[in-house]
């Protein structure tokens, strides 16, 4: 039983590695591109649309309207970043309904890697929307003396976010592994259904945090109400 995609390797030389943890991820990501590919290619703005088109038009509307609830008031600005998060986490959760698959989000690489992404992003509109000496002040506020306390939190936030994803799926994961070599087949399956429940959380709860901070980056912006 392995704990987590990483120990899987494919091939090695050196420092050099593919492991499942790369393969699933590329693999992912080539998906969702070809999805995204040929679901937008001939989109309508008449009544009658396609079925892709709908459902799509429904994932950005409510990713929208969760963003503008949060408190960004332009999130076209940041859906791209944002909505990419939630798809990609979300379909690497989902498809554990398949027998032979592990999820990347299983690894604490990827994890790290998403965590680090949200951390660099922070930043990045942050700066864009306030300006580098606005965004600065956002670490004195209310008072420098949280000067410290707004570093450590820019650590401590990112090893948080990339622990609970790590940790929820790599969780899940294993009992599903246990049940399977130690009950019949019907626990396993409560716990499959359960785990895509689980999978489906653990994406918005990641996205909305990843929402929470860049709200937190870019208040005060007077650029987001052009």
């Amino acid at each position: 039983m392995n704990l987590s995609p990483d120990e899987t390797i494919f091939w090695q030389y050196g420092f050099f590695i593919i492991n499942l943890t790369i393969v699933t991820t590329w693999a992912i990501m080539l998906v969702l591109v070809t999805a995204s590919f040929l679901i937008t290619r001939n989109l309508k703005t008449g009544i009658r649309i396609s079925r892709w088109q709908c459902i799509l038009e429904i994932i950005v509307e409510g990713i929208n309207n969760q963003m503008e609830e949060i408190g960004l008031k332009n999130p076209r600005y940041y859906i791209g970043f944002v909505g990419t998060l939630f798809l990609f986490i979300v379909v690497s959760n989902v498809l554990i309904i398949l027998p032979w698959y592990e999820p990347p989000t299983g690894s604490l690489s990827t994890t790290t890697s998403l965590a680090i992404c949200v951390f660099l992003a922070v930043p990045y509109f942050g700066i864009s929307q306030t300006g580098l000496g606005g965004y600065l002040k956002t670490y004195i506020k209310p008072t420098f003396i949280m000067l410290p306390f707004n570093l450590i939190s820019e650590i401590t936030r990112t090893l948080a976010l990339a622990v609970r994803l790590f940790g929820n799926m790599m969780s899940g994961g294993l009992i599903i592994a246990i049940l399977l070599s130690i009950t019949p087949f019907l626990f396993p399956v409560i716990m499959k259904v359960l785990g895509l429940l689980t999978g489906v959380v653990q994406a918005y709860i990641f996205s909305i945090l990843a929402t929470v901070y860049i709200a937190a980056a870019v208040q005060g912006s007077v650029k987001e109400n052009k």
